[in-house]
Order: C-alpha cells, then sequence, then structure tokens
C-alpha cells in the first residue's frame, strides 16, 4: 500500500487530486492536510469524506503538524497562498510562512521518510519585467505571441523553463521560485526524489474563484448572478490571455509522476494547456454568455493591475519530449464544466460564492 500526504488537501487542487488518486488507487492511503484558511474549503471535506481521503486539520507552518504523519511514500505540496495580491496590503507574514516556510518544513517531512516530493509551483516565477518584454500583436479578441522573440526561453509557443528568472515577480512568485530553489538542493543533497511542477491557469468545479485567483471561475459566476465585470488594463480590450488546464488533466499527469518517481526525479516543468487551450478575457466572455444566456456591458478600465501582464502562455515542450501526458479537455468544455458545477451545486454555494 502506497501511503500519499496531500498538503493543500482541503483547497480547490489539493482537494480534487486527493479524491481523484482515491479513486484511481484504492489500494493506497490517501491523507488531505489543511488548515481550513480560504473560504470554502470547509465545503470540500464531505467529498474528502466520501471518497475515503483521511482529513487531518493541520498547518504547514507548524512542523508539528506534520511530523504526525504516519510513514510517507510521497508528498505532494499544494498548500499555498494563491493570490498573485497577496502582500500588497503590506501584510507579508502569512504569505511567505505558507509559500517558503512550509515548502520547506514539507521537504524536511519528507526526507524523514526518503519520500517522492511533488511540488506544485507557479507560472508567476518568471519575472515581470521580462513578461512585459515580450513581442505581441493585436488581434480581433486577442494578444498573440510574435513569431520573433529577442528573449530567451519565448517564442510564438509561449514562455519556456529557459526563460530568465531574474527580476521582481510579485511575493507570491518569489516564495514559490525561493522554493523550488530549496528542492533542487534537497534533490542533489540528500538525494531526495522532486519533481516540481510549473503551473499555468488551473481550473475546473470546486474552485472558489475570486477576481485574483481563479478568474475563470469568477468570470462565469458573474454572469451566472448577472453582476457587473469590467477589463483592467491594456487597453481596456479585454484581450489578455492565459492558457488553462483542467483539474483533472494536472490529475492524469501527477499520478503519472507518482507512478514511477525515478523516471521524474529532479526534473522542473512547465505545466499548461499551451497556445491550444487558451483564452483572452474577451473571447471567456463570449463562452460564458452563451452557457448562461446572459449578456454582461462589460467595463472598460484603462490603468493596468500591478503585477498583471498582457499575454501568459506555457511553452510545455520540454513535458511533453519527457512524457506521453498530454491535456485532453479544451477551454470551452473547462468553462462548460464550471458552469455545469455551480448549476449543480447552487444550494451548496450559498454564502460562498452564491
Amino acid at each position: 500500500m502506497k501511503s500519499i500526504l496531500v498538503t493543500g488537501g482541503a483547497g480547490f487542487v489539493g482537494s480534487n487530486l486527493a479524491i481523484g488518486l482515491a479513486g484511481r488507487h484504492p489500494d493506497w492511503q490517501v491523507t488531505a492536510l489543511d488548515n481550513l484558511h480560504r473560504k470554502g474549503s470547509e465545503l470540500n471535506l464531505p467529498r474528502l469524506e466520501q471518497a475515503g481521503v483521511d482529513f487531518v486539520s493541520g498547518d504547514v507552518r507548524n512542523p508539528e503538524d506534520l511530523e504526525s504523519a504516519g510513514r510517507l511514500d510521497a508528498l505532494l505540496e499544494c498548500s499555498a497562498e494563491p493570490s498573485v495580491m497577496s502582500g500588497v496590503d503590506g501584510d507579508t507574514r502569512y504569505l511567505v510562512e505558507t509559500n517558503l516556510t512550509g515548502a520547506y518544513n514539507c521537504l524536511e517531512l519528507a526526507r524523514r521518510d526518503y519520500a517522492q516530493f511533488v511540488f506544485l509551483s507557479s507560472s508567476r516565477v518568471y519575472p515581470l519585467k521580462g513578461l512585459r518584454q515580450i513581442s505581441t500583436s493585436e488581434g480581433e479578441s486577442r494578444f498573440e505571441l510574435d513569431e520573433d522573440q529577442s528573449l530567451a526561453g519565448v517564442s510564438a509557443r509561449g514562455i519556456s523553463e529557459d526563460m530568465p528568472t531574474s527580476g521582481a515577480r510579485t511575493l507570491y512568485g518569489s516564495t514559490k521560485l525561493a522554493a523550488e530553489l530549496l528542492i533542487e538542493e534537497f534533490n542533489e543533497m540528500f538525494g531526495l526524489q522532486t519533481v516540481v511542477n510549473r503551473c499555468g491557469v488551473i481550473a475546473g468545479p470546486w474552485q472558489m474563484g475570486k477576481v485574483d485567483q481563479g478568474v475563470f471561475t469568477h468570470w462565469m459566476l458573474a454572469h451566472m448572478k448577472s453582476e457587473p465585470l469590467s477589463y483592467f488594463g491594456f487597453g481596456g480590450s479585454g484581450k489578455q490571455v492565459r492558457d488553462l488546464l483542467h483539474v483533472e488533466d494536472l490529475l492524469d499527469l501527477i499520478d503519472l509522476q507518482l507512478l514511477d518517481p525515478g523516471h521524474w526525479s529532479g526534473q522542473t516543468f512547465n505545466v499548461g494547456g499551451g497556445r491550444e487551450i487558451s483564452l483572452s478575457l474577451r473571447e471567456t466572455t463570449e463562452i460564458c454568455s452563451r452557457l448562461t444566456g446572459v449578456e454582461l456591458e462589460i467595463t472598460p478600465v484603462l490603468e493596468d493591475r500591478a503585477g498583471d501582464v498582457p499575454i501568459y502562455i506555457s511553452d510545455c515542450s520540454r513535458l511533453l519530449e519527457h512524457s506521453d501526458w498530454r491535456p485532453q479537455r479544451s477551454a470551452p468544455a473547462i468553462l462548460e464544466d464550471i458552469h455545469d458545477w455551480i448549476d449543480s451545486q447552487r444550494d451548496l454555494l450559498k454564502g460562498t460564492l452564491l
């Protein structure tokens, strides 16, 4: 029997991965640890219980909470303060202690049992200055990456792992990059089997979306509730683009990594939908309107938001060459899943999202 600990296990990503792994591998012992800091995470507790996932109330900032875990074969580190706006108000302690100190505590726990360490990092490790220097063209509904790029690691396919990481990137991104450096040292110094997944936008059911984290759920909710939306920055056109990945496609990848630790050890990969699975806000609005039958008047706001970029698309060439994994769900299908989930859970979501 394989024993897996999922930290942040009651969050959007952590709960979906824990439940998915328990369903695919009934002989595995899957445990979810979470401090339930994020509003709505408590709604995942019945789902975890029904799936046979053990839940532990604990905080990655506290080593003693982690040390109470039984012997582990793998630790899936999904805990994080995920908002790119975290720390902007000057309160940085929770962000840094959760994302960096928490990752260190998890690494020490994995080292205790020589357990595989799978880390969910972020595309936000790439610096804002570099991302804003990317050459783009403006199409009818979106910004597009130009064929010719002057910056290393950038092409029409997107941003690869070769993009330089020097420069400011938001405190959220900095804590994720710092954690990656610790992981690299633990892999080299202690022989810990590690893999880092630099994820772009992950989306799907059970994400308690907000404007600064979970934008596709937020956009769908606004249409279903007929609430106002704005296109912030970049001329107020709504043409800024992100690639997105269904959480079930991420589950497919994590499953492969847990089944063959040696094949993945010491590697860092960009993980996302790429150009094929990407949307601008304008395109997202069109899909949401079609699914809900609601057409919103969206206000253009010319001023750029701090930490925002006109386009981010993951170049996953390294990952695709390393494995047979491919994302299976299209961008419209992801939004349809989000819509159907909200619609089917209206009573449960009252007081949180609705």
